[in-house]
């Protein structure tokens, strides 16, 4: 039964018609499927009553004796048919044929005279509207034109051109309008050629431009463009997207009439008739948009399908055409109507049916239509009944727990209990569509389930179905009851201090909180009972401030949440200001501008500390170079100096020490005496017989050596006790023995700090 043979579906629909006054019509509807199949029809959505001018006949179809366009009565034959098959698994409704009447009306455009000149364009036109579409052909003095001349170009819509115009193409023209209502003929018209042909010069001029058209595909349109100038313009056409015409079906009628053949959506668009001068830019242009239409077609059809009862069932239907088609469903031949188990989808492509009884069962149909056509598809739904299965569960009754939890309780079946394998409990928000409910799995044994995990002041359906191994029972009756309601959870508080009377509550906003109207905030001092509050703040504050507040003592801080069910546990802070205080007197402000000028001091003696140190290892490896003694004597002079308490600016003569050693003079001295040295230096390395004077001297000079030698003392000079001396730039007066003027003494008992 559920092979596709067996499906109930049309073989043969009826399809649109033009049908003749007073001759017979024929409408053909053909079926297949589980017999016995009743077969009727409809017209306009009423039912045809076998009559004798219209009859069903044996295989289906609907004959009407003499098609009537009117009656005396006011009726017609005129409308939209369609056929109707019902078998014992329901019934199936074909398309609408759109029957209509043959006719032809009068011209409502005649030709009209024409004079023009030679080697010119004419053109005549006659319009007429009929069913089906009029064929128009032309006459000249009474005779068929000849179409073989290439000249001479008939479009489609009653257009005839002829081009290069000559003085035997002079005469009488008419047109015949032939359909299978009449046959009509127009007026008229003269076409006179005058003169030869001219030579003067004429911008190109576009005479007729394209119209815009709405056609079906797979039918033909023409585009018409006829130009004039002198030269003769060359005509051309584009798109005005820029997208290629193609050459597949396009052909040139005439000197530049576009033809299009077999029509296809991708056709669609605004064509673009150019008229140029040969060899120059010069051109006119005019455009008309051709608008294609597609009848609805299916991409995917309905399956039939077989599902057991409490399951889902889905139907897809997938329908393309231009413009897009409307989708319409149908059960049994009537129009699907939605409601909580029954949800259409997706533009109403997918029909859903949530659980399914045996009432569900039928045969579903999709109609796609929009103006250029319709089609339907058909599909069956079976629902699968098991004998013996249990009857509902009885006694369903659910109670409030809290404002999250809510238990439900049955009683088993009162039929086919034996097989129970367990029970489905059916849990869906009361506001929510059928397709947002849920199950919870109950074993056969429990009669009763804790639902948890359910939102405060919500009302909820439920319901249970029995499960064995063949299948599961009808839906019990649906219980709806709503949970509690309930106060906000606790709110994150922290304090802040700001100064010594002023803090700072804050928290933080979060849906944990739940739905609460607002916030209470409290405080107090620890030693009292009473709290000053409460402070009633709105449901988007995060924040306030608690002033005038005793810096001497701890507060404690209390934040809640309220709504209309109560107030929420409270979150509670501890603050003491007295810390602040004290941070204010320990911690005074700092003297930031003596630190800075210390920082200076500091740094400016590091620099010259190293400079001095630099001095003195050049010296040093000065001596080292050199071998003499004398610079030895020298440098130790200058650290000597260095290393002694400068004496104040007052005191000091113009022998002052400078930076590097001391005045000019004092170099000088000190080198005379260096080569005395030297002398003294090699007598006692090579020893003679001096005379006493000599001796004493030597001696004299070598004790002096010695003694200056054992006086001098290398010393470090702390950077904190360095200071610089100017050299004084006085004369320094002259010993008349020549030897370097007596230095003051040194003050001991004074330094200058650098």
């Amino acid at each position: 039964d559920f092979g596709r043979s067996s499906e109930l579906a049309f073989v043969v629909e009826p399809s649109d018609d033009i049908a003749v006054q007073e001759q017979p019509l024929v409408l053909y509807c053909q079926v297949e499927g589980i017999q016995p199949i009743t077969i009727t029809w409809r017209k306009n959505g009423v039912m045809i009553v076998d009559s004798e001018n219209a009859f069903m006949l044996a295989n289906g179809s609907l004959y009407v004796s003499r098609f009537q366009r009117l009656r005396g009565d006011g009726s017609s034959d005129e409308g939209e048919y369609d056929c109707m098959a019902q078998n014992h698994y329901g019934l199936l409704v074909s398309r609408k044929a759109k029957i209509q009447a043959a006719t032809m009306s009068d011209f409502h455009i005649h030709p009209q005279n024409a004079v023009v000149e030679e080697g010119g364009v004419a053109r005549f036109q006659c319009q007429i509207h009929g069913l089906p579409e009029p064929v128009i052909l032309w006459h000249k003095n009474s005779m068929p034109v000849n179409t073989d001349n290439e000249r001479y170009t008939l479009l489609p819509k009653g257009v005839l051109q002829i081009t290069g115009l000559r003085a035997e193409d002079s005469g009488i023209f008419h047109c015949v309008a032939t359909n299978i209502a009449n046959v009509k003929f127009s007026r008229e018209a003269r076409l006179t050629v005058s003169g030869s042909h001219s030579t003067v010069y004429k911008d190109p001029m576009i005479l007729v431009g394209p119209e815009n058209l709405t056609l079906t595909v797979h039918q033909t349109a023409v585009l018409e463009c006829i130009a004039t100038g002198n030269p003769r313009p060359i005509v051309s056409w584009s798109r005005l997207d820029g997208r290629p015409i193609g050459v597949e079906g396009i052909q040139v009628l005439g000197t530049g009439n576009l033809m299009i053949s077999d029509l296809t959506v991708q056709h669609s668009g605004i064509y673009v008739c150019a008229a140029n001068k040969p060899g120059t830019r010069v051109r006119r242009t005019a455009q008309g948009s051709l608008v294609v239409q597609a009848p609805a077609e299916f991409v995917q059809h309905p399956q039939s399908i077989s599902r057991p009862v409490g399951t889902t069932a889905i139907f897809t239907c997938v329908a393309q055409g231009e413009p897009p088609p409307q989708i319409t469903w149908l059960r049994n031949g009537q129009i699907l109507e939605t409601s909580d188990h029954i949800k259409l989808k997706n533009n109403n492509s997918t029909l859903s049916i949530y659980g399914i009884n045996q009432a569900d069962e039928a045969i579903y149909q999709c109609l796609a239509e929009n103006s250029a056509g319709s089609t339907q598809a058909s599909a069956r739904l079976t629902v699968l009944w098991a004998d013996g299965l249990p009857s509902p569960p009885q006694g369903v009754r659910a109670e409030t727990v809290s404002a999250t939890t809510i238990q439900v309780s049955w009683e088993k079946p009162l039929q086919n209990t034996k097989e129970i394998i367990g029970y489905v409990l059916h849990i869906r928000k009361a506001a929510d569509p059928v397709e947002m409910e849920y199950q919870e799995a109950v074993s056969k044994s429990t009669f009763q389930q804790l639902v948890t995990d359910l939102e405060p002041s919500t009302s909820y359906s439920f319901y249970i179905k029995a499960y064995t191994s063949r299948g599961a029972s009808k839906a019990s009756e649906v219980t709806v009851v709503s949970t509690l309601g309930e106060v906000p959870a606790m709110p994150s508080l922290f304090i802040k201090v700001i100064n010594s009377t002023t803090v700072q509550a804050t928290w933080e906003p979060s849906i944990k909180l739940g739905q609460h109207e607002g916030f209470k905030l409290y405080y107090r001092k620890v030693h009292l009972s009473q709290y000053t509050g409460p402070v009633l703040l709105a449901s988007n504050v995060t924040a306030y401030n608690i002033t005038h507040l005793d810096a001497s003592v701890v507060y404690e801080v209390k934040l809640l949440a309220y709504n209309q069910h109560g107030d929420g546990n409270s979150t509670v802070r501890f603050v003491s200001l007295r810390e602040t205080v004290e941070r204010t007197v320990l911690n005074p402000p700092c003297d930031c501008m003596k630190d800075e000028q210390n920082n200076k001091t500091s740094t400016t003696g590091i620099i010259i500390g190293i400079h001095i140190g630099v001095t003195c290892i050049i010296f040093c490896i000065l001596f080292l170079m050199f071998g003499y003694r004398g610079r030895l004597l020298m440098c130790k002079n200058v650290q000597e100096q260095l290393s002694t308490p400068q004496i104040p600016r007052s005191q000091r003569s113009a022998t002052g020490l400078v930076l590097n050693g001391a005045t000019r003079r004092d170099r000088d001295d000190r080198d005379l005496n260096g080569k005395q040295l030297d002398m003294n230096e090699l007598e006692r390395l090579f020893p003679a017989s001096p005379s006493q004077e000599q001796q004493e001297k030597g001696i004299t000079s070598a004790h002096s050596l010695s003694a200056s030698h054992d006086e001098t003392q290398i010393s470090t000079l702390p950077l904190d006790e360095f200071s610089i001396i100017e050299e004084q730039p006085d004369p320094l007066p002259k010993n008349p023995h020549g030897s370097s003027p007596a230095a003051p003494a040194p003050d001991h008992g004074a330094a200058n700090e650098g």
